[in-house]
C-alpha cells in the first residue's frame, strides 16, 4: 500500500505519492464483453488497492484462465488509485466486492462502512524494516537511537506496536521521520532503518547499484526486521464484501461464493504456475518490469502458502492479534486504527468454506502444503 513508481497498499494512504507512481497507466483493466454464445453472465466489480501489479496476480491469472467465466461471472477488475479508497468504494455499491487491508477496512467499518472480511487471502503482513547489514538492526530493540522512516498514512502501526512493545517510547528513543513511496533515504544513508514491503520496495533495493561493490545490492548487504517476528503483524490482503446484501440478498450470497471460488482458483494458479502468473500480469498492463512482476509473485505466493486451512480462511488467532494491536498501537498523535472492537459482522468464513469445498470437490489443493517459492534472479530496475 504506498510506493514510488511500483507500488500497492492501503489506497487511503497514496495521495501524497501520486507524483512518485505509474504515471502512465490506465484507470482500470477488465473483462471482454460477454460473447453471444456464452449465455447470461453475472457482472461483478472487483475493486483493488492500487494499480496492476502481482500484488494481485490471482485475480488476473483467474481473469486470464477463465475461472471467472466458468463461474457464470463477467468480472471488470478496477485499478485503484491515488484518491480511490477500496471500502468506501465497495461501501457506497461502486464496485461488488474489493481488496484491502484489515486494519484500515476496520477503520473504516467503525466509521460506518458496511463491510465484511469474506477472503483472507495474505496469511502473513509482508512489511518489514529495512537497514543496511553496517548498522546492526536485526529486531525492534535495536532501533534505539535511530533514524526510522515510514510512510504513515496508517502503514506505521505495526512498526510502532513492535518498538513499543520492544521497551522503547516511540517519542523519544527513536527518530522518526516520514520517508517517500520508496528507498531513496535508506540508499542515501538519511535513514537507519526504512519501510518496505517483501514484495516491492525490497526488491528495489536489490534491483540497485551497490556503489561500494558496482553489482546490485545483495540480501547480504541488509538487514530486516520482520514484525511476523516480532508479533505485531497485522493482516493485509483481503476480501471484503458488501454486509447488508450478505444478509438480505440471496443472489448475492450466491455470487460470492461463486467470486471466491474462481479468485482462489486463479490464487492456486498463481503459486503453480507463477512464471506464467506474472507474465499474464505484465500482459494485463502493469508499469513495471518481468523481473520485478516475478519477485512479487514469488513472494505474495509466500504470504499465502502454506494455508493450513485453506486459502482465504480467516484464522481466529491473526485476527485477533491484529484487532489488539489496532486498539493499541498508538502514533505520535496518539492515535490508534479503532477505538473499540468490530461487531461480529467484520468476518465471515462462511462463503470461502463453500467456495474451498468446491474447490476441494474438484481435487484441487487449496492448502499448498508442499509450496516451496522459486528463485528469482533480479535485474537492474527490475526490467
Amino acid at each position: 500500500m504506498k510506493h514510488s513508481k511500483r507500488i500497492t497498499l492501503g489506497v487511503a494512504a497514496l495521495a501524497a505519492s501520486a507524483a512518485l507512481v505509474l504515471s502512465g497507466c490506465s484507470s482500470s483493466s477488465s473483462t471482454p464483453a460477454p460473447s453471444a454464445t456464452a449465455g447470461a453472465l453475472t457482472p461483478v466489480k472487483l475493486q483493488l488497492q492500487w494499480f496492476t501489479q502481482a500484488q494481485f496476480a490471482g485475480y488476473y491469472a483467474a481473469l486470464d484462465q477463465g475461472y471467472f467465466r466458468d463461474q457464470g461471472l463477467d468480472v471488470t477488475i478496477v485499478e485503484g488509485g491515488t484518491d480511490i479508497v477500496p471500502q468506501t468504494q465497495l461501501a457506497d455499491g461502486a464496485v461488488d466486492y474489493a481488496v484491502a487491508w484489515v486494519p484500515k477496512a476496520l477503520a473504516s467499518r467503525e466509521q460506518g462502512a458496511g463491510i465484511t472480511d469474506v477472503a483472507q487471502i495474505l496469511q502473513k503482513s509482508g512489511t518489514l524494516q529495512v537497514s543496511m547489514a553496517a548498522k546492526n538492526i536485526t529486531t525492534a530493540a535495536d532501533l534505539k537511537g535511530k533514524v526510522v522512516g515510514n510512510w504513515g498514512y496508517g502503514n506505521e502501526f505495526e512498526m510502532f506496536a513492535g518498538i513499543t512493545k520492544a521497551g522503547l517510547d516511540p517519542a523519544k528513543d527513536v527518530s522518526l521521520v516520514q520517508q517517500n513511496f520508496d528507498e531513496a533515504g535508506l540508499l542515501d544513508g538519511s535513514i537507519d532503518a526504512a519501510q518496505a514491503m517483501t514484495y516491492n520496495e525490497y526488491a528495489q533495493i536489490l534491483e540497485t547499484m551497490n556503489p561500494a561493490t558496482g553489482k546490485l545490492y545483495q540480501p547480504s548487504d541488509l538487514n530486516v526486521i520482520n514484525w511476523n517476528d516480532e508479533g505485531t503483524a497485522m493482516l493485509q490482503d483481503a476480501i471484503w464484501a458488501n454486509t447488508e446484501k450478505l444478509k438480505s440478498d440471496e443472489a448475492y450470497q450466491a455470487t460470492t461464493v461463486k467470486f471466491l471460488t474462481a479468485a482462489l482458483k486463479g490464487w492456486i494458479y498463481a503459486r503453480d504456475n507463477p512464471e506464467k502468473a506474472a507474465d499474464i500480469v505484465v500482459a494485463k498492463g502493469s508499469q513495471l518490469g518481468a523481473s520485478h512482476q516475478l519477485w512479487q509473485t514469488n513472494e505474495i505466493n509466500k504470504l499465502i502458502w502454506p494455508s493450513p486451512d485453506g486459502i482465504g480462511i480467516i484464522d481466529t488467532a491473526a485476527w485477533k492479534q491484529t484487532v489488539d494491536v489496532a486498539m493499541t498501537a498508538k502514533n505520535l498523535e496518539g492515535t490508534t486504527v479503532i477505538t473499540k472492537a468490530p461487531d461480529a459482522d467484520a468476518y465471515d468464513n462462511t462463503y470461502v468454506q463453500k467456495a474451498l469445498d468446491a474447490l476441494k470437490a474438484d481435487g484441487v489443493d487449496t492448502t499448498g502444503t508442499s509450496f516451496k517459492p522459486i528463485t528469482v534472479t533480479l535485474t537492474e530496475g527490475g526490467k
